[in-house]
């Protein structure tokens, strides 16, 4: 779907520039009263935070928790308060933070949060667990990086329910190292005039020599294969025209958005059904590319919606990914369902990694362990890119990296992601778009396999939904050395 400047979101609409400096909040709340022993005790024992505040200034404001323990913690009818005994939001009876998990809380329900104000959490003691204090509105949001354990700095991007956007590298305070594009900045036109049309979307190398893109609306599945300096559909086993996508069954029409082959099959991500397109319904997909039908009914089927964020159906899931288990355990990825190192043992009949999903509506990644066998899955992590959009998501085997990419929404940047020492995704480095590349609505990226290395570099390739000039797919370079 077309985006455009228009909907950068309003986590990014903040007036104030100021810098805020934390201060300590005590047992009471009042500033210069000391802190009783038995709350100093209970903030000190207790394994849930408040890892991330969003003051906007009385529109959309929110307190996140995080529970950084091995359990998970009843945090039912705990109080979350402003700098002000007389207000409070009380957390719904019922409420567990399991391991690792984030809880964002819509206080805006109950009072707003101020440019000069606090946020304390107490629990059905009255017992202060945790707080934080701030002197004006943040850029973003206020967060602590790492999540849970860190100081509160500046977020690079608003990750509501998710990990915060703090990054490895740059100024130390969280943001990533960002520069030009690691590549040639010359970018070629990569396929025939209109041979697309609108609509391209996501894109996955299986080979050197194979090309797979989808189509949104309608919904189809292309194999491509190289033509001299450009793809063209292949013309073999019926895919000239590109194979219609279908539901289960034959169904309605899938607005697939993103594609990812793997050794477990070909998967796409989908926002909507086409056919009642006022309605999110972000799914998982696979398809069996090796039918000689014209047309591809799923083969498999993951609802993500009881899972996800609500959001506008067209705002959904973008991009999707697959991370081997290999790489996984070998870098001590942290499995934030059971709260330790991943173990693929876990997740019997998840097959041979992990699934990566990127959401538009928020630039967060969720992390799946699918049951292949059926309709089942598992949230491992909720990883946060530091983009307020995610378009297409790309594994490189050979560095390990997360790429996760952005259209116009953010100037055509990418960002890489790597696993840091607590064993999570964190985003290294932010990447400009190619100086030889308009800034184009690019929803689909794609590197070629690392055997394509010649004279330092390999292709890469990326799909432009608006199919700006009569072309769908262009063509650049990234440095081969990890």
């Amino acid at each position: 779907m077309k985006r455009g400047l228009a909907i950068l979101r309003t986590h990014w609409r903040r007036k104030a520039r100021l810098t805020a400096a934390a201060l300590s909040v005590f047992a009471l709340g009042l500033a210069g009263a000391p802190a009783s022993a038995h709350a100093q005790a209970q903030a000190a024992q207790s394994t849930v935070r408040i890892n991330e505040v969003e003051s906007s200034g009385g529109s959309g404001d929110w307190v996140e928790l995080v529970n950084t323990g091995p359990a998970a913690v009843d945090v039912s009818k705990w109080v979350v308060k402003d700098n002000d005994d007389d207000h409070s939001y009380k957390i719904a009876k019922n409420t567990s933070l399991a391991a690792g998990a984030f809880l964002a809380l819509d206080v805006e329900s109950s009072f707003g949060l101020g440019d000069k104000d606090s946020a304390r959490l107490y629990d059905t003691k009255g017992a202060l667990v945790d707080s934080y204090s701030w002197t004006d509105h943040a850029d973003t949001t206020y967060g602590r990086c790492p999540d849970g354990t860190g100081a509160f700095t500046t977020t690079t991007a608003a990750t509501e329910g998710a990990a915060n956007a703090c990054g490895t590298g740059g100024d130390g305070g969280g943001t990533p190292v960002q520069g030009p594009w690691p590549g040639g900045s010359a970018v070629t036109v990569a396929d025939a005039s209109n041979l697309f049309g609108e609509n391209l979307s996501g894109l996955s190398f299986e080979s050197p020599g194979v090309l797979w893109a989808v189509n949104n609306g309608p919904s189809k599945l292309y194999r491509l294969v190289p033509s001299g300096t450009t793809w063209k559909r292949d013309s073999a086993s019926g895919w000239s025209s590109g194979k219609s996508l279908h539901y289960t069954g034959g169904s309605g029409e899938p607005d697939t958005e993103g594609v990812v082959v793997t050794p477990d099959g070909m998967f796409a991500v989908s926002e909507r059904d086409n056919d009642n397109d006022d309605k999110s319904l972000p799914e998982i997909l696979r398809f069996d590319v090796t039918s000689s039908a014209s047309s591809l009914n799923a083969a498999g089927r993951w609802n993500l919606t009881s899972d996800l964020p609500a959001v506008d159906a067209n705002s959904g899931p973008e991009g999707i990914s697959w991370v081997p288990d290999s790489l996984l355990t070998a870098h001590g990825f942290r499995d934030e369902h059971t709260g330790a190192a991943y173990d693929p043992a876990s997740y019997p009949g998840h097959g041979t990694g992990l699934y990566f999903v990127g959401l538009e509506a928020n630039g967060t990644i969720y992390a799946y362990a699918l049951d292949l066998s059926g309709t089942g899955y598992t949230r491992v992590a909720t990883i946060s890119s530091g983009f307020p959009a995610v378009m297409d998501l790309e594994f490189e085997p050979a560095t390990g990296l997360l790429w996760a990419a952005c259209d116009d929404t953010c100037q055509g940047r990418t960002a890489t992601l790597e696993i840091d020492a607590q064993g999570r995704f964190t985003p290294a480095a932010v990447h400009d778009r190619p100086s030889g590349m308009s800034d184009y609505n690019n929803e689909g990226f794609a590197i070629a396999p690392q055997s394509t290395c010649a004279n330092g570099k390999k292709p890469v390739v990326w799909s432009d939904d608006a199919n700006d000039g009569g072309h769908a797919l262009r063509a650049g370079t990234l440095n081969c050395t990890p």
